[in-house]
């Protein structure tokens, strides 16, 4: 009999909630978001369970994010599965930010898209010296959601819009100067963390085991990254960064201009707009909405066909270019409709 693709247990006072789907990297389907919240909702009033820890089987990675496979399989069918797994998975990301009690996520090896949003909202997030976080939804016609857009716009200066538009991957050091994690942890440290997280108070064991990271770039990059990204259009963003001096802010442009026109201008009013709402839950309501508009736009279903897919790396997309995006299209995605996420009503069970 084939293991579940979430294992959860109690060990002492500890509640572990494993993803296992190692062949995968523990990409997130709608099962596995379930059985989270389940463990959640169960350890909630539980006074056996102190301490949460959420990790990832084998050793590429805690998530590679949501099953992108079966996303594209919705979107070009017209199907609407995706919907209910975003439901289901922005809930938990909440959950997961107002957990009344620690949250510990073990962000080793790959974390991207949904990987952040059930570790990044924890209240004590670790990385290693294998750790590469990233939000590359741009290079497939999407936008950052699980609540990126609430992280990313409240990053330090606009290192959280660097992140969103290139889609770059960051290691450990970058990972905590982002705001993205808390501690460096060395990942041969895991069983001896564990075992001390069964007893021991969740602040003062990750502190005895918490080292300095080895050093990171985007402190380094701060002035070109700050003075770039603070325009207000992706065009005039790619024109500063292109003008700039450091070849990494050339490099960053020629990323940019791989991505989705139609994306990267989704996600830079996504961003703006974050940093202004009250909350986690109010960016989580609005990225539902741009999700649902995005599902069935031309982009999302050639992304992942060109990167995931057919891996041709090639999209066509539609419009090619920033100039061509439509702006009341845009708009549109952000409009309020009749089926919005409300995550102050009941979650869905199953």
């Amino acid at each position: 009999m084939n293991a579940p693709d979430v294992l959860t247990d109690v060990t002492g006072h500890l509640g572990r909630i494993t993803l296992n789907r190692p062949r995968a990297i523990n990409a997130l389907t709608t099962e596995m978001v379930t059985l989270m919240q389940r463990a959640l909702d169960r350890w909630a009033t539980s006074g056996e369970v102190r301490t949460v820890l959420i990790s990832g089987a084998g050793d590429r990675g805690l998530c590679a994010g949501g099953d992108i496979r079966a996303l594209h399989a919705d979107a070009v069918s017209g199907g609407s599965a995706s919907l209910d797994f975003w439901a289901r998975e922005y809930r938990l990301n909440a959950a997961v930010a107002r957990y009344r009690k620690p949250v510990v996520a073990w962000m080793d090896g790959l974390v991207m898209g949904g990987g952040i949003g059930i570790s990044a909202h924890a209240g004590v997030r670790l990385v290693t010296e294998r750790s590469r976080l990233a939000m590359p939804e741009v290079g497939i016609g999407f936008h950052p959601d699980i609540g990126g857009s609430w992280l990313l716009s409240h990053a330090p200066g606009q290192v959280g819009t660097h992140l969103a538009l290139t889609g770059t991957s960051v290691g450990a050091a970058d990972a905590v100067h982002a705001g993205l994690a808390d501690h460096f942890v060395p990942a041969d440290r895991l069983v001896p963390l564990v075992e001390g997280l069964t007893s021991g108070d969740a602040a003062e064991v990750v502190a005895a085991f918490a080292v300095a990271p080895p050093e990171g770039e985007l402190a380094s990059c701060r002035e070109w990254i700050d003075r770039c990204y603070a325009a207000d259009s992706v065009a005039e963003i790619l024109d500063r960064l292109r003008s700039d001096r450091a070849p990494a802010a050339q490099a960053a442009a020629k990323e940019i201009a791989a991505k989705s026109p139609t994306s990267l201008v989704v996600t830079l009013r996504s961003l703006r707009t974050a940093a202004r709402l009250p909350s986690l839950e109010a960016a989580l309501e609005q990225e539902y909405r741009l999700s649902a508009a995005m599902l069935r736009s031309p982009d999302f279903a050639e992304g992942v066909r060109a990167q995931i897919i057919d891996k041709d790396r090639n999209p066509r997309w539609r419009p090619a270019g920033l100039a061509e995006v439509d702006v009341d299209a845009v708009e549109a995605y952000f409009a309020h409709t009749a089926d919005d996420l409300d995550l102050a009503a009941p979650g869905p069970t199953r």
